[in-house]
């Protein structure tokens, strides 16, 4: 995008960019002149959710992050700004306008056309929704008409949220509330009612939700606390009927007296197995005469001992089956001794036997044997023990399990009615405290704000100056148009050689352009243009003689730059043949008197034509008609006879049919040296104009360039114009 295109599209609008902002700031002026002042009115509410010092027991000491602090505000400031809490304050400011005397606005014509009675029914309509809180219905007649007197008084909840301002006052704990309008006594009475109605209503929204809390934990905690009597009163039943005491403490003793007869067990076998080898040790010392003698002497001997040892063993089995109490253990201690004081005599009754030499080994193995009875007898005593032990165990295994199990939900079923016991406690705390929400300060009537009348008369002309701005910029981007020599050679990548301004004035003779002295300056400039683009064009021809000029449609301008062309080179002394090969609109014919004509020339021998130029510039017309070159003569005779004027002229110019043509253009394309295309500017290069300019590209070095017709003076540039 070219800035100093922009900007001269400004300058082109001057006027426009001047006048438009001016009478918008005129207009504006009188309609705001008559604007009454505003008062603006304020308070603060204190909320608690960041002030430390307003923080009760009830309240919860946990931090909160900014997300959550903010969210809180949010809240606060949207119920604020509900239609609930405005509804309420739109009553209010109502019945005072239709019970006092000085209402806070000027009456609308709904509320002077009411009458007494529709005045009381008002007032007790809307002093009953103000009481029960409730939102007019739309659908409902009479309520619909309440909600228009309203909105006729500008009370209604919109109408009063377009001048109320709530905002939390930068990280603090207080919100701010504003309120602006063209009675100061109304304005506060708008911040007052409001703080009240929101404080009153988060009040009872608060303690309606905590009663509501604390009845829910109630009955949840007395749910709660039946079913942990019910789970203790089924352990308790269990307990009774199966005579279980404490089922942990019984298992205790059981193990004990199980790892207790285990060690004697182990020890009554290893006791066992000790005498037996010591006995047998002892029998083999005896040769076999002996020990029938020593048997056959004491038969009486051995019946006591029996006896007396039967007894002992019956003693140790109640003392192992007593689980070894002392009072048993006396009496086996006390058989013990009686069977040893037997031995002892036995001994002494056979003193003079000849196995005197051999009387200790008897007496040890007698004691031996009476040591392995005990052994063998305590070993079977102390299994039968262990299996009943066992017995016992086994039966407690299921009553463990039931029991365990009946504590586990006496366990759970209590800490869930302490859970709740402690929530019951925090809401009922909670809810014997006042909420936090609080006025600080009552609004009072505010001093009337600086007038904002000037301030819109400057926006209205800023905003309607941008406003022209902008349509000018899209009207500028949007503008794809040619309308200098820079954009065209930008959009089509082919040279200019030329430009031509549009001249003032109706009509213009260019023999006087071309031939007189006395000329405006305008004119001498167009005529320096002309001259300029024929030092152009001669270089581009570069020996050539035959120059096409054509356009890609009709009305650019083709013939005007072909004639003024030929005056230039007229001016250099060149011998000049000016061609109008436009058969369908000869309009060089009709503009000059022509002395030659194309269809003769080409239609007869050379020879016989006689052909001389009749001055600087010759020129040669057309009869007209709808015809094409090839119509007239074949390409070779034609290229023939320009062969010929080639020698009888310096230059040749033609003018051609226009692109738009077809094969009319491109018949006069190639029967010439070189073609310059002339192009009207104020035109956008559309899609079909595009196809002719692939065409000229084509021609490759035939082409040389483009003439731009009709350019505005203000497209260019103060070098170009000077």
């Amino acid at each position: 995008m070219d800035l100093g295109s922009f900007l001269k599209v400004l300058l082109r609008h001057k006027y426009t960019l001047i006048l438009v902002p001016l009478v918008t700031v005129i207009i504006t002026f009188f309609l705001v002149r008559n604007q009454p002042d505003s008062y603006l009115s304020g308070t603060q509410i204190a909320t608690g959710i960041v002030d430390q010092t307003q923080k009760t027991l009830s309240a919860s000491s946990e931090f909160l992050q900014d997300a959550q602090v903010s969210q809180e505000f949010g809240n606060l400031t949207a119920i604020m700004r509900s239609k609930k809490t405005l509804d309420q304050v739109s009553y209010l400011l109502m019945i005072h306008d239709l019970t006092t005397t000085k209402p806070f606005r000027k009456p609308s014509k709904e509320l002077q056309g009411m009458n007494a009675s529709a005045r009381k029914h008002a007032v007790e309509m809307f002093s009953s929704f103000y009481k029960s809180r409730r939102t007019l219905s739309l659908f409902n007649p009479d309520q619909r008409g309440l909600h228009d007197l309203l909105s006729s008084m500008k009370y209604d909840d919109q109408s009063l949220l377009q001048k109320l301002t709530i905002y939390r006052d930068g990280n603090s704990d207080f919100i701010v509330v504003q309120f602006e309008s063209e009675d100061p006594n109304l304005s506060a009475k708008v911040v007052n009612d409001l703080c009240r109605e929101f404080i009153n209503y988060y009040s009872l929204q608060v303690k309606q939700n905590q009663l509501k809390a604390v009845n829910f934990y109630a009955d949840l905690l007395k749910a709660k606390e039946d079913t942990l009597n019910s789970r203790l009163e089924r352990l308790k039943d269990y307990k009774i009927r199966n005579r279980v005491l404490s089922l942990s403490e019984q298992a205790k003793a059981l193990y004990a007296q199980l790892s207790d007869f285990e060690t004697r067990r182990q020890q009554a076998s290893k006791d066992a197995i000790a005498y037996k080898a010591a006995m047998n040790d002892i029998d083999q010392q005896f040769d076999p005469a002996d020990r029938r003698y020593v048997e056959s002497s004491m038969i009486r001997l051995n019946q006591r001992l029996i006896a007396t040892r039967s007894q002992l063993e019956s003693a140790n089995n109640d003392y192992i089956q007593s689980g070894f109490k002392p009072e048993y253990k006396q009496q086996v201690d006390s058989l013990t001794n009686v069977l040893s004081s037997q031995i002892s005599r036995s001994s002494d009754k056979y003193i003079a036997n000849p196995m005197v030499s051999k009387q200790n080994l008897i007496e040890q193995k007698l004691t031996m044997q009476i040591q392995y009875d005990l052994a063998k007898s305590s070993n079977k005593s102390i299994e039968n023990e262990l299996a009943r032990l066992n017995v016992r165990l086994t039966e407690l295994v299921p009553h463990e399990a039931i029991v365990q199990a009946n504590e586990n939900a006496i366990q759970i079923a209590q800490d869930e009615y302490m859970d709740i016991l402690g929530k019951y406690n925090q809401k009922q705390l909670e809810s014997s405290f006042s909420v936090l929400l609080r006025q600080i300060e009552t609004a009072m009537p505010g001093a009337a704000q600086p007038s904002k009348k000037m301030l819109l008369v400057i926006i209205s002309g800023v905003v309607s100056f941008i406003f022209c701005l902008l349509v000018l910029f899209v009207l500028f981007y949007i503008d794809n148009t040619i309308k200098n020599p820079r954009e065209l050679a930008n959009a089509t990548k082919i040279s200019v050689l030329g430009y031509l301004f549009k001249l003032s004035g109706a009509s213009f003779d260019l023999g006087q352009i071309w031939n007189g002295n006395n000329i405006t300056d305008e004119h001498r400039k167009f005529r320096n243009l002309i001259q300029a683009l024929r030092f152009e064009v001669d270089n581009e021809m570069n020996g050539s003689k035959i120059l096409l000029v054509n356009s890609m449609a009709q009305d650019e301008g083709k013939t005007f730059v072909a004639l003024n062309l030929a005056y230039a080179y007229a001016q250099v002394n060149k011998k000049v043949l000016l061609i109008d090969g436009d058969f369908t609109r000869p309009d060089i014919t009709k503009a000059v008197n022509s002395t030659y004509y194309l269809e003769d020339f080409l239609s007869r021998n050379i020879n016989d034509y006689n052909f001389a130029p009749t001055g600087k510039i010759t020129t040669m017309g057309n009869y007209g008609g709808d015809m094409s070159l090839l119509q007239v003569d074949t390409e070779g005779d034609i290229r023939h006879k320009l062969n010929h004027l080639k020698s009888v002229f310096d230059i040749i110019i033609i003018e051609s049919p226009a692109l738009n043509s077809l094969n009319k253009a491109k018949e006069w394309v190639v029967a010439s040296d070189k073609v310059l295309t002339v192009i009207k500017a104020g035109q956008s290069l559309k899609e079909h104009r595009r196809l002719h300019i692939s065409y000229l590209k084509s021609l490759n070095n035939q082409f040389i360039g483009w003439v731009l017709n009709e350019v505005d003076k203000s497209q260019l540039t103060a070098e170009e114009r000077a």
